[in-house]
């Protein structure tokens, strides 16, 4: 690796862009620059044996596997370049405006050979988890070119791949760099857009300031039409143009360019939806084929995801008049109670409540749209079936992703005619395995199984939940091609509040409204004791009430270990560019670098595991506020020992401090760092400047080391120390951050940051006493005992009269 080329085009003096460093971190990291140049094209920057590997991509890439896009290769970067953006100046290489279009991590496509092994043989199979690129392509060398240097960037067909056609211009103007929910302040009729999805409720209610709207049992599209040229997709990409075709040519009819949401269904003769005739669809299918509108996106030029949700219905009925097949789906205000009792009675789903005002969120779903059904259904997989001497099969085995594993949730015998079984059939067929896919023991008392591989997706209605997981009396609805197999979950209906648990297949965890993408869970990052990074993320899940209070509106120092605790972290403070667009960050400016740093702020449970999946095994806030930057909530007493110290001493010297903090009437509250050693916080309300709480306990460490003598030290340099505890007073000052109360550390054993009770801390307790696996338990019991550090403040000036007195 080098990056002598990339020196030798720059003068440094005379353009921002950063110096020729090697970074040997290898975390996997990438980026699509816009850059404006002499000709616009795209760079794509791939971390590779710590240096960015660089191709220059004319067109930008492509998620249409059609396009091959020509990337011409280009001197290596250095990993620096990865938040690069701005302007070169005139006269220097690469003149012009560089912009992020988009940033994320890759990982190699194939597991028998590295990347530096794949790149070397011209043969780049990778995965994109980006914003906007993601999923797997291929980057081919050529032999075209004098230089040699041409290659091809290919989108392989996956979930994330479309046929529609895929310009990276049409997406330049949709950046933002926070927003909650997350919005597109520009579209293009041809932009791929994910619909807005509704969270499950229990209970139907009446609310003026809610919408109620039929729930048709169908397929969801979005249709794209422009100038005339219509495109119809599923939620996951696939086209339906061709399984549709009379419904394109109705919507080829209107004038207008503008993307719709809504729902297609076959209507039996009572004007009820089949969902098997229209799974069957063809030209001879029974029924009428409707397409219900309930949304509008776009509309000539303007993007209307900002607009309230009743004003974007308000134009649908005007753009659909006049066709056959397209029609407006209506609603009722207010009145939820009574309009879902007509739809139960006249043998529909339910229905589907939105707040009026609320925008549109693509990709995410969202409280402000809910789903009520009469009865259970749910998306399963086809795990095998069962022999029969009177039909095609006696029953479909059925199963979920629970976690990580394959449970199995009951049988199917009914709602299928001998046409569907023979089609379900032929589908399994190829999918034949010997062995059962469950890890439990499955009773099919006495029917003889086939087993196949879960990959083929079924609908099932079915009246409720067992005590032992299974599904009671399902009934066969039919097959979703249109879902992803990450969707087949037990908790897809489960109320959004009371969903907790990994997907697994596509490692995507629903909270806050986010999908927040999981990856590597198996990747062990405790070797000692075989905890990975799933139990970690598991932690977090299961403390985010207790730990959130002290990170909200906190600027986060992230110190991340990707590859476990083993391998050497770093600490990660200025993210711009490299964060989902969802999350909140702030700019505070820095004095020693001369430039803003781009901090995270962990707002919610979803920006936690966010971090959780980063590496973040230990999480550091400010102890001040976003609004209140200057003013810490609390100061801290860092008990911090060296090689020579037991923590016998460490307690010892915690008992001082307490007994000092008593005589100055004033409460502290003690916890373990996690590591070695001890913190001692005093609240302030932010009532004090960092100097005022760094003095103040700097004189209280004074009278500590007066009654500990040769134990304790505030010498800063620890050759000055000579073996002592030092009293780490200087932990006061903006910017600086310690591990939060309840936080994993980077230790042998998981231990965990924990909140102590001042009766605990006596001669015996231990650092490794608190961890990951117990600290969940210890929190039922005895709750939150950091929980005043947050609240009233001391008083400085009644403390130093009482410690006065003490001298006295």
């Amino acid at each position: 690796m080098s990056l002598e080329d990339y020196i030798k085009k720059r003068d440094f003096s005379n353009t921002p862009e950063p110096d020729a460093e090697i970074d040997a971190s290898n975390q996997s990291r990438f980026v699509f620059q816009r850059h404006q140049a002499t000709r616009l094209h795209y760079d794509l920057r791939l971390e590779i044996d710590g240096v960015l590997k660089s191709w220059a991509v004319p067109k930008g890439p492509s998620m249409n596997p059609k396009d091959k896009r020509l990337a011409v290769q280009t001197e290596d970067h250095p990993i620096k370049y990865l938040t690069f953006h701005g302007t070169i100046p005139k006269g220097n290489y690469g003149a012009g405006q560089m912009n992020i279009w988009d940033t994320g991590t890759f990982q190699s496509a194939l597991e028998d050979k590295s990347l530096s092994e794949q790149y070397q043989e011209g043969n780049v199979k990778i995965k994109f988890s980006g914003e906007k690129v993601k999923g797997e392509f291929a980057l081919v060398k050529t032999h075209r070119g004098e230089a040699q240097n041409h290659w091809l960037l290919i989108k392989k067909k996956d979930r994330f791949s479309t046929d529609l056609n895929y310009d990276a211009e049409d997406y330049v103007e949709n950046e933002l760099k926070i927003s909650d929910p997350p919005k597109i302040k520009k579209l293009n009729p041809k932009s791929i857009i994910k619909p807005m999805l509704a969270t499950t409720s229990k209970e139907i209610f009446n609310d003026p300031n809610w919408i109620y709207e039929l729930k048709w049992d169908g397929y969801r599209l979005i249709a794209n039409i422009d100038n005339g040229k219509v495109s119809i997709h599923s939620r996951n990409g696939i086209s339906y143009n061709a399984k549709f075709p009379n419904l394109v040519k109705d919507l080829e009819q209107i004038p207008q360019d503008v993307i719709l949401d809504g729902e297609v269904v076959v209507l039996n003769k009572n004007g009820l939806p089949d969902f098997q005739a229209l799974q069957n669809y063809d030209e001879h299918t029974e029924g009428s084929l409707q397409y219900y509108v309930f949304d509008m996106l776009y509309l000539n030029g303007h993007s209307m995801l900002d607009l309230p949700l009743l004003q974007r219905k308000s134009l649908i009925p005007d753009v659909l008049e006049g066709l056959d097949l397209s029609m407006y789906c209506d609603h009722i205000e207010g009145m939820g109670t009574v309009f879902y009792q007509k739809a139960i009675d006249a043998g529909m789903e339910g229905v589907i409540a939105k707040q009026a005002d609320s925008t549109y969120s693509p990709g995410y779903r969202s409280e402000k749209w809910l789903k009520i059904k009469s009865q259970e259904s749910a998306e399963v997989l086809i795990c095998g079936y069962t022999d029969s001497k009177g039909s095609v099969f006696g029953s479909l085995i059925l199963g979920m992703f629970e976690n990580d594993e394959l449970k199995y949730v009951g049988n199917c015998g009914t709602g299928f005619s001998s046409k569907t079984q023979k089609e379900i059939l032929k589908k399994l067929k190829p999918l034949a395995i010997e062995k059962s896919p469950f890890d439990e023991k499955v009773s099919l008392k006495g029917r003889v199984p086939n087993w196949t591989k879960p990959e083929v997706i079924c609908e099932v209605s079915f009246s409720e939940w067992t005590k032992t997981g299974r599904m009671r009396h399902p009934v066969f609805k039919g097959l979703r091609e249109d879902k992803f197999l990450e969707d087949v979950t037990t908790n897809q209906n489960t109320p959004f509040k009371e969903t907790k648990g990994l997907y697994k297949p596509g490692n995507v965890l629903e909270v806050n409204g986010r999908e927040v993408n999981i990856t590597n869970v198996d990747k062990v990052y405790w070797p000692e004791s075989g905890l990975k990074k799933y139990d970690l993320i598991d932690y977090y899940l299961g403390i985010s009430e207790y730990i959130l209070p002290y990170l909200k509106d906190r600027p986060e120092n992230l110190h991340r270990h990707p590859n476990g605790i083993k391998q050497q972290g770093f600490y990660q403070k200025d993210n711009e560019g490299l964060l989902a667009h969802w999350i909140k960050t702030v700019k505070i400016y820095s004095e020693s670098s001369n430039r803003d740093i781009e901090y995270l702020v962990c707002q919610d449970e979803a920006t936690l595991l966010y971090m959780a999946n980063l590496g973040c095994i230990e999480i550091n806030p400010w102890h001040s506020k976003i609004d209140n930057l200057e003013n810490p909530d609390y100061a801290i007493i860092d008990l911090d020992p060296s090689a020579n110290n037991t923590f016998e001493e460490i307690i010892e010297v915690a008992q001082i401090t307490k007994a000092i903090l008593d005589e100055a009437k004033i409460e502290g509250y003690c916890k373990t760092s996690g590591s070695s050693g001890m913190h001692v916080y005093l609240p302030l309300n932010a009532e004090y400047s960092y100097e005022e709480a760094r003095n103040f306990t700097k004189l209280i460490c004074y009278f500590i080391q007066e009654k500990a003598g040769k134990l304790v030290s505030m010498e800063r340099a620890v050759k000055n120390r000579k073996g002592k505890i030092y009293l780490d007073y200087l932990q006061n000052r903006r910017g600086q951050t310690i591990a939060a109360p309840y936080c994993v550390r980077p230790r042998t054993g998981a231990p965990v940051s924990a909140a102590l009770e001042w009766k605990e801390v006596k001669s015996g307790l231990r650092i490794s006493d608190f961890n990951m696996k117990n600290m969940p338990d210890r929190l039922q019991e005895k709750g939150d005992l950091f929980e005043n550090v947050l609240k009233k403040g001391i008083d400085m000036e009644k403390a130093l009269a009482h410690l006065n007195m003490l001298e006295t």
